[in-house]
């Protein structure tokens, strides 16, 4: 059973076929303290794989099943990042905020060029890209 916001709805494919079901039960077990945004490394634990993901997981995402990137405004003034393909709306990193709804309609979308433009957080998307070929 999934947890990610989406999950039912989530049939789009890659090229290889997989779901992104498929890539989350690989992603479970690539994502680690590395992968996580530095700012969240301290609260990062393996009962809370997904925190401190999004924005390294969306776009690798994207790489795979296309579509675009949107960000839901976060009261810190940050973006939580997540998936829509087509008309499939997903969310592979939701499970970090616990029970926490969020509001995934009206959100900015979100690009590569920006979040990248920290050279820390382009390495740790490479990273879980590599790891994730390597599946």
């Amino acid at each position: 059973m999934y947890h990610f916001y989406g999950w039912e709805t989530a049939n789009v494919t890659d090229d290889q076929g997989r779901t992104p079901r498929d890539i989350y039960d690989l992603l479970t077990h690539i994502w680690c303290e590395y992968t996580c945004a530095p700012r969240m490394r301290k609260d990062w634990s393996e009962a809370n794989r997904t925190l401190g993901q999004c924005s390294v997981t969306a776009f690798l995402v994207q790489d795979l099943f296309g579509g675009k990137v949107y960000g839901v405004p976060l009261e810190d003034g940050n973006y939580h990042c997540f998936n829509v393909v087509g008309d499939c709306v997903f969310d592979l990193t939701s499970e970090q905020f616990g029970d926490t709804v969020l509001n995934y309609e009206n959100c900015p979308e979100q690009f590569r060029e920006a979040h990248f433009a920290k050279e820390e957080k382009r390495q740790r998307y490479e990273y879980l890209k590599q790891k994730l070929m390597n599946q």
